[in-house]
Formats: C-alpha cells, structure tokens, sequence
C-alpha cells in the first residue's frame, strides 16, 4: 500500500477542459485520442468503443489514456458515419453540441460529459499511458461519474475560486480513479511491470534532469553522471526500468515539450526547435513529422482546434 501511496503522490495533476456535449450527429472516429486523457460520462444514448466496438451503459464512463488511439463511436452509427481524428476536430461542432447541465435534465437526445486532464509523474512521465493500459469502461462507481459532473459544473460558475475548486476536483478524479484500477485488480501486470521507475530514486534523477535541461546536452555521458553509473551502462540501465532506451524518451519529451510550445505560443517552428534541442531545424521538422505523421505546422492547427470549447 505505502508504494501506491508513493505513486499517487508522485503524480501531479493539471485540468485541461471539460464540457458537456449533446450528440448532433452520430459518429464513429477511427483514431480518436487526445495529448491527455479524458474521461467521458454517459448520460444518455449510445456509446461504443475499441475494434470490438464494445458498449459503454448510460452512467458510466469510458477512459482513454493520453496518446492511445482508441476507435470511438458517439451515437448509433453506420459505416458512412466513419471519420479520423483531425477530421473529427475539424468539424466538431457539426457532430456534438456543448449545453449545460441545466439542459441535459429535460434532453431526450444522447448526451455526455467529457473531461480531459493532465497526469504527469514528477511532471514528466505520463502516468497513465506509460502503465501501457488501453482505454477501458469504469463501471458501477459513482463516484467518479460525480467527480466529473462536479468539475464540468464547477468550470460553468463564474465564481471566485473556481480554478482552485477544479484543480481540486482533478485530482480527487485521479486518485479515484487508480482506487478503481486497484480495487477491481485491472492491468495488475501493467502496474507491476511499467511502474518500476517509482522504486529507483537515481532514475527519477535523470528524468527530472532531462526536464529541466530539454534543450541542453543529454548525452549518455550526462545521464551516466546524473544516475552515478558508467556510461556504457547507463542506457541497458534505463532501458530496463523503463522499458525504452534514454535518446528515445529524450526524443518524446523533446517532440512533447515542442507540441507545448506550439499550443501555448507564437514561437516559429525554427526557435521552438533550437529550444528543445536541435540545431538543425530541418532535422527537427523531419522527426517531428516522422513521430506525430504530420507538420509540426499543421500540429500547431490542430492543437488550437482541440482546445476550442
């Protein structure tokens, strides 16, 4: 239990946006998935999800972990109703309709609530996806289906503290939420496997460097200072707690810390590029595409249309 305790407090929290949505247009999205996670409360209607198309009953909730491309059906669909993610968001609105709680009383039509949110261990390892665990339904808890009626209302207020107020619910989403995983034993294997980087304090040395220092020299080198190991040993070091070698995680957090950038600021793709660590800003646009298979340009539209309510 004391080491749940430790992951739980490892975790830092971030509400990225919520609503509440009424289905306009049935649809079915290939791919969807987000940067982060989201939580999706059925109301009312039908909702399905992964290859198997599996059913989600109306009051629970269906789970994507941040970066897991999950095939989603919102309402009763057909093969015509089919559609990828960036066309989804593109036209979002044409397929869900926000309304307020208010209205989601008197609503016949298939409704629900939708909330995206940061879970980072030391801010910088995404927590859920990095347990490895695919988008799954959370059944028969309540209390989490109110956790997220709670922070959608709370972000409809116009009142002061409601940004401390959704922070708070936020987190209490996530320390629910692992409850669940561990209450129900689900993805024990995940768990005990791709959780190992909680155990080795040198490693979260190394992770927490490698954040402060995203544009700077990460060299095996450095790392093998950092840790205190040898430098032919560092990588099978890292490789083994974390189940990837360090240039390539070095790599995500740096195309991570980019797409950050892009969201956030007006920054050119050139100076974004040398401020995560390349010199060369042809070799940044190259691998940018080659790991998010699209311009960092055209990521940088994409992500305002995401973040549009």
């Amino acid at each position: 239990m004391e080491y749940y305790n430790k992951v739980i407090e490892s975790v830092g929290v971030r509400y990225v946006k919520g609503n509440n949505f009424k289905i306009e247009r049935p649809v079915t999205i290939t791919d969807y998935t987000d940067s982060e996670n989201t939580a999706i409360l059925l109301h009312r209607g039908s909702l399905n999800y992964g290859e198997d198309q599996e059913s989600v009953n109306e009051g629970e909730i269906l789970f994507i972990p941040a970066g897991r491309p999950t095939r989603v059906s919102f309402g009763t669909v057909t093969k015509r109703n089919e559609t990828n993610n960036d066309n989804f968001l593109e036209n979002k609105k044409k397929y869900l309709q926000t309304i307020s709680f208010k209205n989601i009383k008197n609503l016949e039509d298939d409704c629900i609530t939708s909330v995206t949110f940061e879970a980072k261990v030391f801010d910088v390892v995404n927590f859920f996806n990095s347990l490895g665990i695919p988008a799954f339904v959370i059944r028969f808890n309540d209390r989490i289906a109110s956790i997220l009626e709670d922070v959608v209302k709370e972000s409809e207020q116009n009142t002061p503290g409601k940004e401390r107020v959704i922070k708070l619910y936020t987190e209490l989403l996530v320390v629910e939420l692992v409850r669940h995983i561990l209450k129900n034993r689900l993805f024990v294997e995940e768990l005990s496997t791709n959780s190992t980087y909680f155990k080795d304090p040198r490693l979260i040395d190394m992770f927490n460097y490698i954040k402060k220092n995203i544009g700077g020299d990460l060299s095996n080198k450095v790392l093998a200072k950092v840790a205190n190991v040898s430098e032919d040993y560092v990588g099978q070091y890292f490789k083994m707690l974390t189940g990837i070698n360090p240039q390539d995680y070095i790599e995500y957090q740096r195309m991570e810390a980019a797409v950050e950038l892009l969201r956030t600021t007006k920054k050119s793709i050139r100076d974004i590029g040398k401020e995560v660590g390349y010199k060369d800003t042809a070799y940044f646009c190259r691998r940018f595409k080659m790991m998010y298979g699209l311009p960092a340009g055209k990521m940088r539209r994409r992500e305002s249309l995401i973040n549009v309510q």
